[in-house]
């Protein structure tokens, strides 16, 4: 095992993994914000905690070191100077101006603990927080109680799915511009670590995509093939000016060759490349049948100039992907077993969004039975958590994590 950031792979055994237990911001879900806040459905918080610590303890028991969101920013924050300068980032990027009371909340954040200040703008803030609610008249009075649901600071409440804001990517990091500005503050927590947590990233660490960059990318849509090849997927939340620059960024700055683009419907259903495509084992993959009609393919190489060449690739997937990894055939499972119906049941409920924790061994949701056993039947191990509530959200287990270090295969 190498160490720091070494991720060259969706399939090596997984040595080191960041995650985010689910917290009180999931408590500030309400019928009326949910939407905005990207959930179909408010979970409940204490089973969901408990889903999500069995399963960094079955991570744990299969070797896996487990590092928390909350604990590796706090480090990275024990400076008064850094904390202060996350705060000014931290509201600048917030999504609302908390009715004009952006120096309260900025006054309020800085006299925190470097651990309650990570709390609690994971956590989200009511603009009552950040004052007494009293006034010079009735009216003052009436106003300033109707603020009590407004927010001054947005709950992270998609932060659990860890590997969104920020990912490992060979021996760098993609700090990544989120496509909806309710998610977009997440990505200060990787930048900050990367910045100054040398428990997480040693100094000097190679940054592929920066949250300021001007287009959406977010980890989901992100694959490591190999040590050569990276597969990034043109969807709902990361663009194509996106891949342009981390692929410029990648190929021209490390040992990666290739960035296979693949083009998936623009849906909520299809929202990442990793919900409806995965590599679990070194030729095996599973895939949601309904994205291989209009599944378009495309790569990126750096030409005789040292700039990006970019051409489509025109054959069937499972072409593509023997030829990319010099192999004879790949086998590739599709979700639900070739039943339509099963398909979209499970795949919304994440059966392709599975953790490979070691080449054939993966991490799934139970209630994706169909699937988990054709897996079983080809010889993969299936490792089954429970998720009543932490699917809730619209994430499996791979979604729930973002891998730091892995053996070479």
């Amino acid at each position: 095992m190498k160490d720091g950031i070494h991720n060259f792979s969706e399939i090596g055994k997984l040595n080191k993994v960041l995650l985010h237990r689910p917290g009180r911001e999931l408590e500030k879900l309400t019928p009326d914000n949910f939407e905005e806040l990207l959930f179909d459905d408010i979970p409940f918080l204490k089973v969901a905690q408990e889903e999500h610590d069995k399963f960094a303890k079955l991570l744990q028991d299969n070797g896996v070191e487990v590092v928390y969101y909350e604990k590796e920013v706090a480090k990275a924050l024990a400076d008064k100077n850094v904390r202060e300068q996350f705060v000014d980032e931290f509201i600048k990027l917030s999504p609302i101006d908390a009715d004009g009371r952006k120096d309260e909340l900025k006054e309020f954040l800085n006299e925190k603990s470097a651990d309650d200040l990570v709390e609690t703008c994971i956590s989200g803030l009511f603009t009552a927080d950040l004052s007494t609610i009293k006034g010079d008249s009735l009216i003052d009075v009436v106003e300033l109680n109707g603020e009590k649901k407004a927010f001054a600071s947005l709950p992270m409440v998609n932060l659990y799915f860890s590997r969104d804001p920020g990912i490992c990517v060979g021996n760098g990091v993609n700090i990544n511009h989120m496509s909806t500005p309710t998610r977009r503050r997440e990505a200060l927590l990787m930048k900050y670590m990367t910045k100054y947590d040398r428990d997480f990233a040693p100094e000097g660490t190679p940054i592929w995509y920066d949250a300021y960059d001007n287009f959406s990318m977010e980890g989901g849509d992100v694959l490591i093939l190999s040590d050569e090849i990276v597969a990034v997927g043109h969807s709902q939340r990361t663009t194509l000016e996106g891949i342009e620059s981390f692929a410029s960024k990648l190929l021209k700055n490390s040992s990666f060759k290739k960035v296979l683009v693949f083009d998936i419907p623009k849906s909520r259903a299809f929202m990442q490349l990793d919900t409806v495509f995965n590599m679990i084992d070194f030729d095996k993959f599973v895939l949601h049948p309904e994205i291989e009609g209009p599944l378009a393919v495309y790569e990126i190489t750096l030409g005789a100039d040292g700039e990006p060449d970019y051409n489509s690739i025109t054959d069937s997937l499972d072409k593509i992907l023997a030829k990319e990894l010099n192999l004879p055939t790949v086998d590739i499972t599709r979700i639900g077993g070739g039943n339509l119906i099963a398909a979209q049941r499970e795949q919304w409920n994440d059966a392709s969004n599975i953790l490979t924790i070691a080449p054939g061994t993966v991490v799934a949701f139970e209630r994706n039975y169909v699937t988990n056993d054709i897996l079983d039947k080809k010889g993969v191990k299936v490792l089954t958590i429970e998720s009543a509530e932490i699917s809730r959200g619209r994430g499996g287990p791979r979604s729930l994590t973002c891998p730091i270090n892995r053996d070479d295969l």
